[in-house]
């Protein structure tokens, strides 16, 4: 499993599918520059930001799901991982932020339902949950969405969230990374750390 985390209280996770914008999201909100790549898969390892003073650390796990050029068992392994690391530090994990694409992720979740498949987000979005988690969904390339309300409706929708969305605030944020528009993300994040009664790294975002 990822052994490089640095030894903190408090961390919030970025968890997702390869290629939805996790890395630039990352960059966003530390202001620094992180690994990004045009192919999926391009992070392997943890990426952890951590400030000095505070025992806070924020990490971007590798995406799960397909990428181009990885076996599969590769891409297995890499998801057992990211699951055995949220599992292990869940006590300290104050927010999972699930970060999806806003144009693809409906489709996505439709085609890999059915069966016995749970398609990778529902499951994580589950999971997050399960292991005592508040999840924040950050809907990605908002800016690409013509069918905002619908499309964030739908989303809510396969999550087993009643739309209408507006109503989810604190678990469903759009935004839009690549054009710096997190507002809402970081808006969905406070609140979490409000009731975990972590008003003190409210600074980070």
């Amino acid at each position: 499993m990822f052994d490089t985390r640095p030894d903190r209280d408090a961390e919030v996770v970025l968890v997702g599918r390869s290629n939805v914008g996790k890395s630039t999201l990352m960059r966003e909100i530390t202001g620094h520059r992180v690994p990004t790549g045009r192919k999926p898969g391009v992070t392997r390892k943890p990426n952890h930001y951590d400030w000095a003073p505070e025992s806070f650390v924020l990490t971007d796990l590798p995406g799960f799901g397909f990428m181009s050029g990885v076996p599969e068992d590769v891409r297995e392994r890499i998801k057992t991982d990211v699951v055995r690391y949220v599992e292990e530090y869940a006590e300290k994990i104050l927010v999972g932020v699930l970060v999806v694409d806003g144009k693809a992720a409906v489709d996505i979740i439709d085609r890999h339902s059915g069966g016995e498949e749970i398609p990778h987000d529902v499951e994580m979005f589950g999971f997050l949950e399960e292991v005592g988690i508040p999840p924040v969904v950050a809907v990605n390339k908002m800016d690409k969405v013509d069918d905002r309300d619908e499309r964030l409706d739908a989303l809510c929708d396969r999550l087993g969230l009643y739309p209408p969305w507006q109503q989810w605030r604190e678990t469903i944020a759009p935004v839009s990374a690549k054009r710096g528009n997190i507002e809402a993300l970081n808006d969905a994040v406070r609140y979490h750390l409000h009731e975990a009664g972590r008003d003190d790294l409210f600074k980070f975002f």
